[in-house]
């Protein structure tokens, strides 16, 4: 992603034996991605991607509204629709109507708050799900099961957000620093970071543009920050879930806001969000979220400013 105010791509390169590599966008959302393709018969094809990016932290005063430019019709409508795995209509519409009626909401920033509380208040991680999670909304709320991790519990928020009438997103990326606001569960462990994928969220707000949030880090606070099994109410917990809305830390690299991914050349079916390398050998679908035997590995270097 390139979003100037918080975070700029600079060059990435590439080597490796693929017989072609192309630079590819996914039209609808302008997900940028890498296509490489090896001849038939290659016994270990390999390609390394290197880029570099600059971030930082963001932290919006939502009690002084500015002058943030609007959203365009198109812009406003894609960011307002649902997608395979996040619908905006039936039991999403009704639990968002239920939700935004017990807080009396009525602008947009109370109907964005009154969401993000009940996602928080509502919903748990669960360590065993694999990966980030899927981020079927539908299916969690008619299970009644609202267990899951970042790509699933902020889904969850989009999703209501969206029924709710006001724009939102999924930004899928990756922790590469650790964290300086005090959480070491909010942060990459190591210059590994292979496993350390995270999707947050963004909901759009007149004269604040696109506010940061992450109701599924406050869930992360509770299970995994030390002594663990947090409860709601412990001050570590308070002071995530206020920070959370309007507020990310810059420790973290935006990959794109893409739904319902159509990779160039695949046979199989969209993918519902595009955050793990993805690879197809004789037509078969590589297990992105079994980096050991895909296999894969993404390392970070920090690079201070001068």
């Amino acid at each position: 992603m390139n979003e100037t105010a918080w975070m700029r791509p600079g060059e990435s390169t590439w080597t490796g034996n693929a017989a072609s590599v192309t630079r590819v966008r996914d039209a609808k959302y302008g997900a940028e991605m890498l296509h490489a393709i090896w001849k038939d018969g290659e016994s270990a094809p390999a390609i390394e991607v290197v880029s570099r990016v600059a971030m930082r932290d963001r932290d919006i005063d939502l009690g002084k509204p500015g002058n943030a430019a609007s959203l365009s019709d198109a812009e406003r409508k894609l960011n307002l629709e649902g997608t395979e795995l996040i619908p905006v209509d039936g039991i999403v519409k009704q639990t968002s109507d239920k939700i935004i009626a017990a807080a009396n909401a009525k602008t947009d920033l109370e109907k964005a708050r009154a969401i993000y509380e009940w996602v928080v208040e509502n919903t748990v991680r669960v360590a065993s799900t694999r990966g980030c999670g899927i981020g079927d909304v539908a299916a969690m709320l008619k299970s009644g099961n609202l267990g899951g991790k970042c790509a699933d519990l902020n889904a969850l928020y989009v999703g209501l957000t969206r029924a709710a009438g006001v724009p939102a997103r999924d930004v899928y990326g990756i922790r590469v620093i650790p964290s300086q606001f005090g959480y070491k569960s909010l942060g990459a462990g190591s210059a590994n970071v292979t496993k350390a994928q995270h999707c947050r969220a963004e909901v759009f707000l007149a004269g604040f543009g696109w506010v940061p949030v992450d109701p599924a880090d406050v869930r992360k606070v509770m299970l995994e920050e030390p002594p663990k099994d947090l409860p709601i109410n412990d001050p570590k917990v308070v002071a995530a879930r206020k920070a959370l809305f309007g507020a990310w830390e810059g420790n973290w690299v935006a990959y794109n806001t893409a739904h319902d991914v159509a990779l160039p050349g695949s046979t199989h079916p969209k993918l519902g969000f595009l955050m793990y390398p993805q690879a197809e050998r004789a037509s078969l679908l590589l297990d992105c979220l079994d980096p050991d035997k895909f296999r894969y590995t993404l390392t970070v270097k920090e690079v201070k400013a001068s």
